[in-house]
């Protein structure tokens, strides 16, 4: 297998279908965590949101929002979202899985939806939502050099924060909170690789892991 089908093959391990069908009627959201491969490595597509919004300004994140009335699914939302933001054509997107849902500090229930791109998308950023589109090798999330760790709790546990330097702009990003927690999870499912760093992931069983942690986090609300 070349290296998409591979990490095709490794994703769809942890895709869930009906295991969170159980879950109370909450506001809905997803987001897009958009795959390619570029020059023999897996790259991951990310956002910077326009600093004219009024939340998370200028904030490294996915492509994603709500859920709206029209949307059939968490798929469509992720991929409606994503031509929004980035003018990035559902038929160009092969989706792979669903992961997990996660529930955000403001009672919103996120679902990360994970697909591969072409390399040869070219962005086209809605001004007033997005400033600029980039993409880093997803190994980038595995690596002890640019990373920190705050004892502040989120989704996933312990805060996790990024800086990284894009290397065709200079332009320097701190990728944190549940972005970057959501990129270390995609890079050691698709990777096959623990990070340099702890994260607390039950590997053997990550999915039961996530289910005790949500309904933690639900029984809270």
């Amino acid at each position: 297998m070349d290296l998409k089908e591979q990490t095709i093959a490794s994703l769809k391990k942890y895709e869930t279908r009906d295991e969170f069908s159980y879950l109370p009627a909450l506001p809905k959201a997803s987001v897009l965590i958009p795959l390619l491969v570029k020059d023999g490595q897996l790259q991951v597509l990310l956002n910077v949101r326009s600093l004219n919004l009024k939340v998370h300004a200028g904030e490294v994140c996915f492509p994603g929002g709500k859920s709206e009335s029209s949307d059939r699914n968490e798929i469509d939302t992720a991929l409606r979202e994503a031509e929004e933001e980035i003018g990035l054509p559902p038929n160009r997107v092969e989706v792979v899985c669903k992961l997990f849902p996660v529930l955000n500090k403001n009672g919103l229930l996120i679902t990360p939806v994970v697909a591969f791109i072409e390399e040869s998308f070219k962005a086209s950023p809605n001004p007033h939502e997005v400033s600029e589109v980039f993409t880093l090798p997803l190994e980038f999330f595995t690596k002890e050099a640019d990373h920190s760790c705050y004892p502040v709790p989120g989704a996933f546990g312990s805060t996790h924060s990024f800086i990284y330097t894009d290397p065709s702009t200079g332009n320097i990003h701190q990728i944190w909170g549940l972005t970057a927690s959501l990129a270390i999870i995609v890079a050691v499912f698709a990777l096959r690789k623990k990070p340099e760093f702890e994260i607390g992931l039950n590997l053997k069983d990550p999915v039961s892991q996530f289910k005790d942690v949500l309904n933690q986090r639900l029984s809270k609300l």
